[in-house]
């Protein structure tokens, strides 16, 4: 066992502060690598604040990871000291389910392990990327191509990857029409992979206060959802419609806005049950889904994707010390468009 520097929640209630965990030591098939950037997700700080109701404290949140590899266990083949690597949602899976058979991890019939708040086959709690180094198994490490920056990689391996994952499943292309709903850390992901990968993209936010960056981005256009005509005028404009917020919308309003066979994905998740009327679905052979991440060898190949067509997130790189004030402006939707930590004072 070896112990490094983290920040941690101790409970719901009390600031993260500056602490030590004990990392386990590499076992044959695993990978050791140090922390150079950990990206902030909303999910970390529902997950701080209890408010999914599965915490356990003392918690070292952060599923964004990127750095770079120190020590690698005797049987390990995809990785070598120096490579540059990052870790995502999950760091274990059963392996045996048709699920991880086919790729698609996070949905693992057993349960994904969690990067944190989970408990790993050795009985002990996961922590996560707050923190200086980090030991996992080298079926669930991604390889970061050179050409990406590990600071902008880092929101890849959760921001990216889950905007990456609808828009391949569901086909979105040249001839595809997209609509992203919300302009966030999710949603100006979202602009990005779907502005790369060829689409029509559309902004839906509440308001055209970020209508200049979203049209920087690559969205073609850019309407308010405040605005009651912008319902009336988009009726069935789009195939492919990427809902980012985890607020109760008017589905009815936005299923509406799909053309025949559309699709509208959830990959927010609202407080409250969502009220779903049967006629905006049935008058124009539409579909709710939701979608979770990807599955290691998307994640992967999403990378490689960023890499070739030079797609990174907007980000901000603060010092771990700032996390809590980071956390109070992810509340107020006062970040452009991701937080990342600058791990090097964990590392020393």
């Amino acid at each position: 066992m070896s112990t490094v520097t983290a920040y941690a929640a101790p409970s719901a209630t009390e600031p993260l502060t500056r602490t030590t965990i004990a990392r386990r030591d590499v076992g044959p098939r695993d990978v050791a690598f140090d922390i150079h950037f950990c990206g902030i997700c909303h999910s970390d700080i529902h997950t701080v604040r209890d408010e999914w109701g599965r915490a356990r404290y003392p918690v070292v949140p952060g599923h964004e990871i990127a750095g770079v590899v120190t020590e690698v266990g005797a049987e390990v083949t995809k990785y070598r000291v120096g490579d540059r690597v990052g870790v995502g949602c999950f760091v274990d899976s059963c392996r045996e389910c048709a699920q991880c058979r086919a790729g698609d991890e996070q949905y693992c019939a057993k349960g994904m392990v969690g990067t944190y708040n989970a408990v790993g086959r050795d009985g002990e709690p996961t922590q996560g990327g707050y923190s200086g180094a980090i030991v996992v198994d080298e079926n669930y490490v991604l390889r970061i191509p050179d050409s990406l920056p590990l600071e902008a990689a880092a929101p890849l391996l959760c921001a990216g990857i889950t905007l990456y994952s609808p828009l391949r499943h569901w086909d979105a292309g040249p001839d595809t029409r997209v609509a992203v709903v919300g302009l966030g850390g999710l949603g100006h992901m979202g602009v990005k992979l779907a502005h790369a990968m060829g689409a029509h993209v559309t902004v839906l936010s509440q308001s055209l206060k970020k209508m200049e960056d979203g049209l920087r981005l690559g969205a073609d256009e850019y309407y308010a959802t405040s605005d009651p005509e912008t319902f009336s005028k988009l009726t069935g404009s789009f195939d492919l419609i990427l809902n980012t917020v985890s607020a109760n919308l008017d589905m009815g309003s936005y299923l509406g806005l799909l053309a025949l066979d559309g699709t509208l994905v959830e990959l927010g998740m609202p407080e409250n049950p969502m009220a779903v009327p049967a006629g905006a679905l049935v008058f124009g052979r539409r579909r709710l889904a939701g979608s979770l991440m990807g599955g290691i060898a998307e994640t992967q190949e999403m990378l490689d994707f960023c890499a070739e067509h030079g797609v990174q997130p907007e980000i901000e790189v603060i010092a771990p010390e700032y996390i809590n004030e980071a956390y109070e402006r992810v509340l107020a939707s006062d970040v452009r468009y991701r937080f990342v930590i600058d791990a090097a004072s964990l590392r020393s």
